[in-house]
Parts: structure tokens; sequence; C-alpha cells
């Protein structure tokens, strides 16, 4: 299936690794080309060799940040086609443990960084006559629980400004989607269950381990958690000219779970 992304520019933050350095490899094999971004200078070049075309770097918890970010992917370019905001951090903290810095911080990272670029890029993006926004958002959104609630409520605001940035761009031809993935196999989130599988003694096996997280924290009907690539592949399709007609959603991968358990 031809995606549509040969002549289209994507801008993808946070893709210094992580399921970010996924997508923008995904994109560019697709046929984009593909700025990736870090938050210092040279974080993200590695990615150039695996078939991302330029990089930049700057601090999207500011405003500064931001503009240095949008400047020179414009200067590379002359366009930005397609913003994925993937950039984003979690942190456990509890009601009790979670500070006002604390929320404010994850607002930052998870909300108005997307917000900032949002309201750089679109301006071009409108006068091209096409564009795509896709929010890397989480399930949790949806379904948080008490673990980290000032996270949730960062990304749950995060889903709700593709909903009101849609509508401010209705006839555009500019889509704004939010992908919410449930646990995803980054190595982070491997080397975490593999240090937890330790503690308990459910021995080193990777099968069995997933088995146990699935069961405790994560149950879904296809009883595993996702992968990078599967996430960067639904990115890939809602960022693509296919999926002109998906606007304002909220779109989760997370194989039928039905809630997350504690």
């Amino acid at each position: 299936m031809d995606l549509g992304f040969e002549g289209r520019v994507a801008l993808v933050t946070g893709s210094n690794r992580g399921t970010g350095a996924i997508i923008a490899e995904r994109l560019a094999a697709e046929g984009a080309t593909v700025i990736a971004h870090g938050f210092t200078a040279g974080s993200a070049d590695h990615l150039l060799g695996q078939g991302v075309a330029h990089a930049v770097w700057g601090d999207l918890c500011t405003d500064a940040g931001c503009d240095q970010v949008a400047r020179e992917a414009l200067a590379l370019t002359g366009r930005v086609d397609i913003l994925v905001n993937n950039y984003g951090t979690a942190e456990e903290a509890r009601w009790a443990d979670a500070d006002t810095a604390a929320w404010l911080d994850m607002y930052q990272k998870n909300l108005l960084s997307a917000v900032r670029l949002a309201r750089l890029l679109s301006p071009q993006m409108r006068a091209n006559g096409w564009g795509r926004i896709v929010q890397l958002g989480t399930i949790g959104s949806t379904q948080p629980n008490a673990l980290r609630p000032a996270y949730y409520a960062a990304k749950s605001a995060l889903a709700s400004i593709a909903v009101t940035l849609s509508q401010e761009l209705a006839n555009s031809g500019i889509t704004v989607n939010t992908v919410s993935p449930g646990y995803i196999r980054t190595p982070e989130v491997e080397a975490a269950f593999r240090a937890k599988a330790t503690r308990e003694g459910w021995g080193d096996d990777w099968a069995t381990i997933e088995a146990r997280i699935v069961a405790r924290r994560f149950p879904n009907p296809v009883g595993r958690i996702a992968t990078r690539e599967e996430v960067a592949d639904l990115v890939c399709f809602v960022a693509s000219a296919r999926a002109a007609f998906i606007n304002g959603q909220n779109l989760r991968i997370d194989g039928g779970a039905l809630g997350l358990v504690q």
C-alpha cells in the first residue's frame, strides 16, 4: 500500500531514542523526508545513518527551544507536512507525592511541548493546504490509574487538544489525531521488567516475564505488550494520505485491553 509520503517532510520529536526513533525510521522507509529531534546538540545525529535525512535539537519545554526546533526544521526543508509530537515522559508520583512543581513539569513535557510546535508549524501547513499532526498519548488518558495522576492528566489534555485543534483547522487539509498505546516493549521497559523478574524469582525467559506482566498489570486478549514497530506502523498510517478521513480521534493500540490492573 502506497501511503503517499513521497515529497512529504516529517518532524518527529523526541526521536533520538525509544519509540520515537522507530517512528522516524519507519516514516523514512515509507518515503518521507524525516527530521529527527533530540534535546541536546548532536543527540539525534545517529539516526542520519538509518534513513533519516536531518536532525535538529532544542528544549521543547521552553518557548525558545520550540522556536529553535521549528526554525531549524523549516530552514532545512522549507516545510513540515507531518508533525509527530512523540516526545513525553512519565513520572511515577502518586497524589501524596506529586507537588505543584511535579504537575507543572508533566504538563510542560507532555502537553505544552506539543502545543508550542503545533502553533508554530500548523500555519505553514494551512498555507500549503495539507498537513498531519499526530500526538503520542497513552491508554491512561481514558483509563488512568493512581500511580501517575499528573502524567495521565497531561496526556488526557493532549488528547483533548487533538479534538479542538482539528476543529480549529477544519477545511484546511490538516488532520489532528492521537495514538494511545498501552505498554510498549522499549529497552527501558524491558529492562525494568527483567529487574522485577530477578527480584521476584521469575527467571530470565522474556515470554514468561511478559506473561506475568500482562496478567498483573495489562490484561488484554492478545496476551502481550506492543512492540515499538507496531506503534510506529499505526503512526505512519494515521500520518498518511490514506488516513485523510480520520480526524480528531484518540486511537488506542492496546491489544484490546479492557482495563489496567494494579
